[in-house]
This record gives structure tokens, sequence and C-alpha cells, in this order.
């Protein structure tokens, strides 16, 4: 079985500078907004859609990042691969709110700061997908 998914590393341009939006999931680790694709959807069409739905954001696809793999359990189809494809997304509109049947919460960060939340309390394959993202974006960030 495999089930594929996509999400987004959303940032925006603030008077305080560049900031980058980061969700804490049900289980209380740092990480990015992202969801199953549906029928009929393409995966950049599944990221905003996700990104909307649980963080309360409109935005538009820069940039493709790049994808990660990792296999679980589901519980009615056994073990699953599941594909999360990643995106840069700049945030247009919204109001941040996060999707609380979905996720805990969700905030904007620095993005030093950024790196460091996902350093000390994400998930360690969504290290690259982030990094990546702040390179693009030509974040100062001490990735050290």
């Amino acid at each position: 079985m495999q089930e594929i998914s996509a999400g987004g590393v959303v940032y925006r341009k603030s008077p305080e500078g560049l900031e980058i939006q980061l969700i804490r999931d049900r289980f209380g680790k740092i990480s990015l907004a992202k969801g199953k694709m549906e029928p009929g959807e393409t995966v950049e069409e599944t990221a905003l859609r996700e990104i909307q739905e649980e963080t309360g954001m409109i935005g538009r696809i820069v940039a493709p990042i790049d994808q990660i793999s990792y296999t679980y359990t589901h519980p009615v189809h056994g073990e699953t691969e599941k594909i999360v494809h990643y995106y840069v997304v700049e945030a247009l509109e919204g109001d941040l709110q996060a999707q609380v049947e979905e996720i805990n919460g969700v905030s904007w960060f620095a993005p030093q700061e950024a790196w460091l939340q996902q350093k000390q309390q994400g998930y360690d394959n969504n290290d690259r997908i982030l990094r990546k993202a702040l390179e693009y974006l030509q974040a100062e960030v001490d990735f050290s």
C-alpha cells in the first residue's frame, strides 16, 4: 500500500523580516503542515489545501523542495509506504488558526528560531526539508 501526502514550508515577510510557519502536531512534535492527497487532486493542490485547512493560511507554491518517505502501520491496510511532497509556500492571506482536530498549534518563527525548534523538537526526516527551504529563501541561519 502506498499513500501520497503533500505540504510545505510556509513563509511570510513581516515588518520583523522573514518568518517561517511551524506546527505542533497531535503528538506534541514540531512539524510542517501536510496531509493526504484526495482523488482528483495534484500534489500541489493537496499541499495548498492542507496548509489552508490546518493553519488557516492561503498560500502559493514558489518552488518544490523535496520529498520524504517512510513506512507506518495503517490500521486497515497494514504496512503502508507514505511519500510526502514538500514545497516552499508563500503565505498570501488568512488568519493563523490551528485546526484543532488535526494539530495542537501553529506559530510563526524567525528563521534561526524555526531551525532550532526543528532540531530540538522536530522529526529528523524534516531537517533537510526545512534546511533546503531556508537555503532557497536565503535566510541567515547557522545550521551548526
